[in-house]
């Protein structure tokens, strides 16, 4: 082997043929910029203590909406919470710094925000529970010894003082001779036994009154010279409702086809009805009907739709809670929620469904088969399923407002 070449290799000039400096990478021809390429735009020192001094002011002028309770507003707590929860509220009160509260309390913006500020602590009357309708409903019941002398404990922060740290059965024993306690036993007795009656009187009257208002519905029909429908009648008596309110049902006649029955007398047709009826405002049931008549079918429908009116739950009154399925057959379908605004997307069954009971905002997709009396009877399956926020905290052993923290996206503003 030689040695020369590579001695006159060692000592040529270097070659002026120029090199590229700058070779092409897979990452050039990405639409971005190489990472070393972007520039970082940072503020300065001064721009800094600017902004932080800015969102300072901010906080505090937003900590001032989360004011200490007031001496009356204590005064007030004394009534509901033993001294050492109100120890311990004005321990939290004291650790937690507003401008934290300022920091982390964020409104949203998104759809589903409620429309009133709320951090959903407490149940409110009126939002949160459903209205008695009739007096007749009312779980009526007396209070019992032990809620009585709970009820006395927490009359007085001097009578809890005294009889708070007592086991039960030493507690119950004790208040048996005290006099003070004899006499509120016998006064709340009273006053609730009173109020018992006239709550059992009430409801009495109410279901006479109804039958008394079908009465002369009745007479006065008959007075008038007008036919007393028979079947509307007892429609009337079995669901409570008067015929103005049946007329005013929203009635819908979805599925009508003839069937044919074979039999060894040959074949009998008959007509077949499958009719939703609804009040536009959370009640809706289905109805079927057969008949050799075209009209008594139709009416056998609509009375039956009528009769089985349930309850729907509905979300602001206007959707569904989250999403549900319904399965009858071969047909599948998926109900979901939507924002305000949205509208009723979905067939047409669905959509007659929707407008019946009063939903506005609702999609809907049906899978496999799309045979129409199964979709009707699978979409009222998947309306009645739905899991109500507090069927879910109870199940979870968690309070409600942990449970609408995630149907509200963490965010009860």
């Amino acid at each position: 082997m030689s040695v020369i070449r590579p001695a006159r290799c060692l000592f040529s000039k270097p070659s002026t043929i120029p090199k590229p400096t700058n070779l092409s990478s897979p990452r050039d021809f990405h639409t971005s910029t190489t990472r070393p390429s972007r520039r970082r735009i940072t503020p300065n020192r001064e721009q800094r203590q600017r902004l932080e001094a800015k969102l300072d002011s901010y906080l505090t002028e937003r900590a001032k909406n989360f004011r200490p309770y007031t001496a009356a507003e204590k005064e007030a707590l004394k009534h509901i919470y033993t001294p050492d929860q109100i120890a311990a509220i004005e321990a939290g009160e004291a650790t937690i710094d507003p401008k934290d509260l300022a920091a982390q309390a964020k409104p949203r913006s998104d759809p589903w925000r409620l429309q009133y500020l709320d951090d959903l602590s407490k149940l409110d009357p009126v939002i949160d529970r459903m209205p008695y309708e009739d007096a007749a409903d009312v779980p009526l019941q007396l209070k019992t010894e032990g809620e009585i002398m709970e009820a006395f404990i927490r009359k007085d922060p001097a009578i809890t003082k005294k009889y708070g740290s007592l086991p039960p059965s030493e507690r119950a024993a004790a208040l048996k001779e005290d006099p003070t306690y004899l006499a509120f036993a016998a006064d709340l007795s009273n006053r609730l036994s009173d109020a018992y009656l006239a709550m059992v009187k009430s409801a009495s009257s109410t279901s006479a009154a109804g039958s008394s208002r079908l009465e002369k519905a009745v007479k006065g029909k008959k007075s008038a010279g007008e036919d007393v429908d028979e079947n509307m009648l007892r429609l009337m008596q079995q669901t409570g409702y008067s015929e103005e309110e049946i007329k005013r049902f929203r009635v819908k006649n979805l599925v009508r086809h003839r069937v044919v029955n074979q039999t060894r007398m040959g074949k009998i047709q008959s007509q077949y009805y499958l009719t939703i009826a609804g009040n536009g405002n959370g009640l809706l049931g289905i109805g079927e009907g057969k008949s050799a008549e075209d009209e008594d079918a139709r009416r056998q429908a609509m009375m039956n739709a009528v009769r089985n009116m349930q309850p729907i739950p509905r979300y602001e009154k206007r959707t569904i809670f989250g999403e549900v399925r319904g399965k009858v057959g071969a047909v599948e379908l998926l109900l979901s929620s939507r924002p305000a605004g949205f509208g009723v997307r979905t067939q047409h069954l669905l959509f007659e469904m929707a407008r019946a009971c009063g939903i506005t905002d609702l999609s809907g997709r049906v899978s496999r088969s799309r045979n129409p009396m199964n979709t009707v009877k699978a979409a009222f399956q998947a309306l009645q399923s739905q899991k109500m926020p507090e069927d879910i905290a109870r199940a979870r052993g968690r309070k409600l407002v942990d449970v609408r923290n995630v149907y509200y996206n963490g965010r009860a503003g």
